[in-house]
C-alpha cells in the first residue's frame, strides 16, 4: 500500500511525514518549499494480533504489513499549471493507492501560512481544485492521443474516450473523476492514467498538541460543516504529539495517550482509515520460521490470497488450511485448533476474511 501526503507549504505536512516514518528523512523547515524531492518512508503496519501469533508459534522472525508514505511539496494555487513547484510534485503521487490530505487547524504567529491566514476551508479548495485541474490537463492530453486509434475504429480506444468524456465534463464542473460512474470495463480502459481525483481521500485535521484529545476544536467545529468538510471523515492528529510520541517506548506511549484523551496513534488511526478506504483486511501465516501479515483486497478467493505470497502459489493452488484468529489464539496454535476441528480445508471458491490464520497447499508444476 502506498500513500501520497498533500497539502499547502507550512501545515505540518512533512512533520506529520517524519513522525510517521519514526526518522527525519523529511526537512521540516518554516518556509514554503522546503521539500522538493518526494520524501519516501517504509512504515510496519501495527497489529498486536502478529506479536500474539509470534509468542504462540516460537516464531523466529516477525514480519508486519508495510505502507509506503509518499511526501511531496507543498501545493499553492496554480501548481497545475507550475505555480511553486509545479505539476513536477502532483506526478510523484499519480502511483499511489490513496491519497492524504493535510489541512492546518492551528493558529501560530511563529510558522507562515502560505495565504496568510489559517483557513482550512479555503486551504481545501485550493488543494482540490489544483487536483482536478492537473487530472484535467491528463484528460485532456489522452483524449486527443486516442483520436487516431479511434479513426481506425479501435474498439477499446472508443471505450477509453466515452470514459475520458464523462470524466472531462466532471472535471471542468470542478468535480472530482470518483464523481462519475464508470462501469468495469469502462475503469479498465483508463487506468494506466492514474487519475489522482479517482484514488481515495483521506483527510487529516492537524491540530495544536492542546487540542488533540479535545472532542471539540474551535477551529474543526467552525469549519466541518462547510461545504468542503462537510460528510468527510477528519482524522484529528497533532504533528507535534506524533514526533514525541518517537521518543517513548511503547509502554510510555501508552499512559501518554491516554493522559491526553487518546486511545491510539495518529499513525494506527491513519492506516486503518486507509485500509477500509482502500478495501483491504490482513491474513497471517504462522510457524516456527516466522509469523507474517500478509495485505490483500476484500474479497479475495484463497488462489488470489496465495498469489501474494507468490505467483507460483496461485497458478499451482490446490487448497488452503484456514483457522480463525480467535480460534488459534484460544486453542494456543494449530496443533491444538486441529485436534478441536476448528481448521478447515477449504478450496479455490473461498473467500478469505480478515484475520485468517492459513497453511496454503500447492503443486509448483501445475
Amino acid at each position: 500500500m502506498k500513500i501520497g501526503i498533500v497539502g499547502l507549504p507550512n501545515v505540518g505536512k512533512s512533520t506529520l511525514f517524519n513522525a510517521l516514518v519514526s526518522a527525519s528523512q523529511a526537512e521540516a523547515s518554516n518556509y514554503p518549499f522546503c521539500t522538493i524531492d518526494p520524501n519516501i518512508g517504509i512504515v510496519n503496519v501495527p497489529d498486536v494480533r502478529l506479536e500474539k501469533l509470534t509468542n504462540i508459534s516460537k516464531s523466529a522472525k516477525t514480519i508486519p504489513a508495510i505502507v509506503e508514505f509518499v511526501d511531496v511539496a507543498g501545493l499553492v494555487a496554480g501548481a497545475h499549471k507550475g505555480e511553486g513547484l509545479g505539476n513536477q510534485f502532483l506526478s510523484h503521487i499519480r502511483e499511489c493507492d490513496a491519497i492524504v490530505i493535510v489541512t492546518r487547524f492551528f493558529e501560530d504567529g511563529n510558522i507562515i501560512h502560505v495565504n496568510g491566514k489559517t483557513n482550512p476551508e479555503e486551504d481545501g479548495k485550493i488543494i482540490n481544485l489544483e487536483l482536478i485541474l492537473s487530472d484535467l490537463s491528463i484528460v485532456e492530453k489522452r483524449l486527443e492521443s486516442l483520436q487516431k486509434d479511434i479513426k481506425q475504429n479501435d474498439l477499446k480506444a472508443r471505450l477509453a474516450c466515452g470514459a475520458l468524456e464523462k470524466i472531462k465534463n466532471t472535471l471542468e464542473n470542478e468535480k472530482p473523476a470518483q464523481s462519475v460512474i464508470l462501469d468495469i470495463k469502462e475503469q479498465e480502459s483508463i487506468k494506466e492514467i492514474n487519475l489522482i481525483t479517482l484514488k481515495p481521500a483521506i483527510y487529516i485535521a492537524n491540530v495544536s498538541e492542546s487540542d488533540a484529545g479535545l472532542e471539540k476544536n474551535e477551529l474543526l467545529e467552525k469549519y466541518k460543516a462547510t461545504e468542503y468538510f462537510n460528510s468527510k471523515n477528519l482524522i484529528i492528529v497533532s504533528a507535534k504529539i506524533e514526533s514525541d510520541l518517537n521518543n517513548l517506548e511503547e509502554t510510555e506511549k501508552k499512559e501518554y495517550l491516554e493522559s491526553i484523551g487518546l486511545k491510539e496513534s495518529g499513525l494506527v488511526r491513519l492506516i486503518k482509515e486507509a485500509y477500509s478506504a482502500l478495501g483491504l483486511i490482513t491474513y497471517f501465516t504462522t510457524g516456527e520460521k516466522e509469523s507474517r501479515a500478509w495485505t490483500i483486497h476484500k474479497g479475495s478467493s484463497a488462489p488470489q490470497a496465495a498469489g501474494v505470497i507468490h505467483t507460483d502459489f496461485e497458478r499451482g493452488f490446490i487448497a488452503a488450511d484456514i483457522c480463525k484468529y480467535d480460534d488459534f489464539i484460544n486453542s494456543n496454535g494449530w496443533q491444538n485448533a486441529k485436534e478441536k476441528g476448528l481448521v478447515k480445508t477449504q478450496g479455490k471458491d473461498y473467500i478469505f476474511e480478515d484475520g485468517d490464520i492459513t497453511i496454503f497447499k500447492f503443486n509448483v508444476n501445475r
